[in-house]
């Protein structure tokens, strides 16, 4: 994969092991592509898992669920 990961990526997110660098390259380079709507939600969805602290944005997007459907 030809895509690079720079020093302010390696400052935003966890990356310890080959894996997870692999996991950021394949988002970068699907965030290349004209994605379809839910693509392009799985694609920001995994990279916050590679966030020291995942479960912030994880607890955002539930408060948001949650919202929307206990009316």
């Amino acid at each position: 994969m030809s895509i690079q990961i720079t020093p302010e990526d390696r400052k935003k997110y966890v990356l310890k092991t080959s894996q997870d660098e692999w996991i950021l390259k394949a988002c970068k380079k699907l965030e290349k592509h004209k994605l379809f709507p839910q693509d392009k939600f799985l694609v920001k969805f995994i990279k916050t898992q590679l966030y020291d602290d995942w479960r912030g944005p994880l607890t955002g997007k539930l408060k948001k669920l949650l919202k929307k459907y206990d009316k």
